[in-house]
């Protein structure tokens, strides 16, 4: 492969993980284009006086070894007690290889951390995944117990045949009156229309392995076992309990590996957009880039492309004869869900903890909240003091992420910052989570494209498929280069795959498009 080259397009977890991996395994030229000012994609971390903020909360743990030990060769596992793991006096499985690191005496150290997520409705908190626990019993009252087991029963005794929505989909699963208490209304804040109107194709990505048996299942194995261990591979993903975690956020870990890839000889180009494809037979000849910063334009050459970019995007920077009427058609008709994060500083919350874990100041022991109440637009909750201690620059306060999902160019999205702040500081009045005159600053960040859609177009997305799939040395991988609902593993290894073909000479893309396909879920133990 000397002398020949291969170009990137994106440098989110994808992007980057398929330039490491040619950088290490190949004497290909290798150069990635972002156009962005930043890597990391929607896993990056942003800074703002100090405090971090992970965009949409990012767990750093796989089914796959190959992935946790890419991880671990970025950043070592903790070897030493973290901040908050002195403060609080808590036992955690340290590090024992030489490779470990001590979180107060470098940054260069994957943490390890317990999870915790909720939910917040009728004002109260539930497990989740839902659990038959005294609390929830207690929260929803017995009438509601009864109904959520008749539903149960009934849907197990007569189940819908053929699943067409996700509705139908998550009442095979729980019940139609759990669907309604604790699924129908969060999803629909998520993509903005009804789960009736959405393939099941969804629920299969993200939630097929979650059941109410297994839930009831792994609620006992825990009162049996105690067992802290980092490996989980026969836990569903939704009852997954621990995970690693970079002391700085996720975007430490990919500006590492930006690091490495430049060490290697790499090159990647920051602000630089594509705007044109083109094609020369069955390969694609080359990409026009523009320079974000300059304005100016320039065609490059190169024997293999990995993209990561939007398929939408991707589709209409191809010259116009050379994508068939209807290719282009359904690559218009994709639809994206857009996101608004609100960083919010407090000196406290009201919302007390009175749960049976121990956390700094009493804080709610949450990594996240998802917010079911119909009441407010707010879907989810971030507290990254539980994330990291270190994501916050004072101890002493509390450093929220609250999660809006939106279109670009809806109502919400074309506000002022300080209207979306005061919005959000509102909404988390209404539902008696803080008291105004605690809050100490706020920064709104809005991000396009984070969620690819199951609807609109998406059926005939093997259209689309087919046609990409057809140039030789073009490699679609990562959450949106394949429009797939992907997390952050599934999209690493979309992109290993990709390397692995190009290293093997193999032009068919059938072993990247199985990643994480929906016959056989991503996180299922191998």
């Amino acid at each position: 492969m000397a002398g020949k080259k291969a170009v990137i397009i994106g440098a989110g977890p994808a992007g980057l993980t398929a330039a490491y991996e040619l950088v290490k395994k190949t004497d290909l030229e290798v150069s990635v284009y972002e156009m962005g000012a930043e890597v990391g994609g929607i896993s990056k971390t942003i800074t703002y006086k100090g405090n971090r903020i992970d965009i949409g909360g990012h767990r750093f743990f796989s089914k796959s070894d190959k992935v946790m030990k890419w991880w671990l060769n970025i950043l070592p596992l903790q070897s030493a007690p973290s901040k908050d793991d002195m403060i609080l006096g808590r036992e955690i499985p340290l590090s024992q290889e030489n490779h470990g690191a001590d979180p107060e005496k470098t940054d260069r150290v994957m943490l390890f951390r317990r999870r915790l997520s909720r939910i917040f409705f009728l004002r109260k908190f539930f497990d989740y995944p839902v659990s038959l626990s005294s609390s929830t019993i207690s929260n929803l009252g017995l009438a509601r117990i009864v109904k959520i087991g008749a539903s149960y029963a009934k849907i197990r005794l007569f189940p819908i045949r053929e699943e067409k929505s996700l509705e139908d989909f998550f009442i095979n699963r729980f019940g139609k009156e759990l669907y309604l208490l604790f699924f129908k209304d969060y999803t629909e804040k998520v993509w903005g229309v009804g789960c009736d109107k959405i393939p099941p194709e969804w629920g299969a990505q993200r939630v097929k392995g979650m059941s109410i048996s297994k839930a009831v299942i792994h609620s006992a194995k825990k009162l049996i076992s105690k067992d802290p261990s980092i490996a989980q591979k026969k836990t569903e993903t939704s009852l997954i309990e621990q995970f690693m975690y970079p002391k700085l956020g996720p975007g430490q870990v990919w500006e590492e590996v930006a690091g490495k890839i430049k060490e290697g000889g790499g090159r990647i180009y920051l602000n630089h957009r594509v705007v044109g494809v083109k094609c020369q037979g069955r390969r694609i000849a080359g990409l026009t880039i523009r320079d974000e910063s300059s304005g100016a334009s320039e065609h490059i050459e190169a024997d293999y492309f990995l993209s990561t970019m939007p398929v939408r995007d991707l589709i209409s920077s191809f010259e116009t004869n050379e994508v068939p009427p209807e290719v282009r058609k359904v690559a218009n008709g994709l639809i994206y869900r857009d996101f608004i994060t609100v960083g919010l500083l407090l000196k406290k919350l009201k919302v007390m903890n009175r749960t049976n874990i121990k956390t700094v100041n009493n804080l709610i022991p949450d990594n996240w909240i998802y917010i079911q109440e119909k009441d407010v637009l707010l879907g989810r909750l971030q507290v990254f003091n539980n994330w990291s201690p270190y994501m916050v620059k004072d101890q002493n306060t509390v450093w929220l992420g609250l999660e809006y999902f939106c279109d670009e160019g809806d109502e919400l999205w074309n506000k002022p910052d300080k209207e979306v702040a005061a919005f959000a500081v509102s909404e988390m009045v209404k539902i008696d989570m803080i008291e105004s005159q605690d809050v100490i600053d706020n920064v709104v960040i809005r991000v396009q494209k984070t969620y690819p859609a199951y609807f609109g177009s998406y059926a005939r997305f093997g259209e689309i498929r087919e046609f990409t799939d057809r140039f030789e040395n073009l490699f679609l991988i990562g959450r949106n280069g394949m429009h797939r609902y992907n997390n952050q593993d599934h999209s690493m290894l979309t992109a290993m795959a990709a390397v692995e073909n190009i290293i093997q000479g193999v032009t068919r893309k059938g072993n990247i498009w199985d990643v994480n396909a929906e016959k056989e879920y991503h996180e299922e133990r191998s």
